[in-house]
């Protein structure tokens, strides 16, 4: 039989629901509202779990914030690490070669 889960959204409520979650998080944490740029985010954790590994994807992602935020916090140090970051990937995954 298979499972159902009903706190999950179909796949047309997703962006509602992550929009609803980024939300509540900036909020909580008191963040700019619009501090956060989560296509951005989502493309970097999508490619570093796909030219690296899953488990690699949300650390990456909170080393970025780490960075950036040691870097001022504003939307071109998140950009900045983010394309430091994807540099590291393999080809096909980003616009590096894997080298540091």
């Amino acid at each position: 039989m298979a499972s159902t889960n009903t706190n999950r959204p179909d796949d047309g409520g997703i962006e509602a629901v992550l929009d609803e979650w980024t939300a509540r998080v900036v909020s909580v944490l008191g963040l700019a509202p619009d501090s956060v740029d989560a296509a951005l985010v989502l493309d970097l954790t999508r490619d570093v779990a796909h030219g690296v590994a899953r488990p690699a994807a949300p650390l990456t992602a909170f080393l970025v914030g780490l960075a950036a935020g040691r870097a001022g916090g504003d939307s071109s140090a998140v950009r900045a690490a983010v394309d430091t970051v994807l540099a590291l990937l393999p080809s096909g995954d980003g616009a590096g070669d894997g080298e540091p």
